[in-house]
């Protein structure tokens, strides 16, 4: 072979370095134009739009009313728990959309740590679907130690969406022991 001519080979092996060199560019310049298209996308179709917020929608969702009343008693049970468990207050008047805390008392009368989990229930029934806890000690399991006394809050909000005729809730605990822990 003559040293100014490439054998066929070796002008192959450039053609697809070239190609896969375009294609590496190709793939840099598409990963970066994704992120203005993926923000676009989210700004028309509204997903995952956290910069943006509607004001009226958040001040709508939180209003007051204060037109109506609404008592929640609450009530506090163990079952085959040696743990005193009782309501700081026995009921409280609220305005359907108001943030209200309640605080329960909870001791451990054993000489031994003790976990055990809060099962709540509404009366009536049809109460739990607008009574939003946004905090409650029975999203987790509690443990005691021996002869431990906790405060413990709730904090909640009745949806303005309950009928009218809801004039009273009772909000109750049931603790319960949890096998094997503790």
């Amino acid at each position: 072979m003559a040293s100014g001519t490439l054998d066929p080979r070796a002008l192959e092996n450039r053609r697809m370095l070239v190609r896969l060199a375009i294609a590496a560019v190709g793939m840099f310049g598409f990963g970066f134009a994704l992120v203005p298209f993926y923000e676009k996308i989210c700004e028309v179709t509204g997903l995952r739009n956290l910069l943006v917020s509607n004001a009226s929608d958040n001040a709508e969702n939180t209003q007051v009313d204060t037109t109506r009343n609404i008592v929640v008693e609450m009530d506090a049970n163990t079952h085959s728990l040696a743990w005193r468990f009782k309501p700081l207050q026995s009921n409280v008047t609220v305005h359907p959309g108001q943030l209200v805390r309640v605080d329960y008392e909870i001791e451990n009368t054993l000489d031994r740590a003790v976990t055990g989990q809060a099962i709540p229930s509404y009366g009536p029934k049809v109460a739990e679907r607008y009574f939003r806890k946004l905090e409650c000690f029975c999203f987790t399991q509690q443990t005691l130690g021996p002869n431990e006394k906790r405060i413990m809050p709730v904090v909640f909000v009745v949806d303005g969406s309950a009928p009218v005729d809801l004039n009273e809730i009772t909000l109750s605990y049931t603790f319960f022991e949890v096998a094997g822990k503790g």
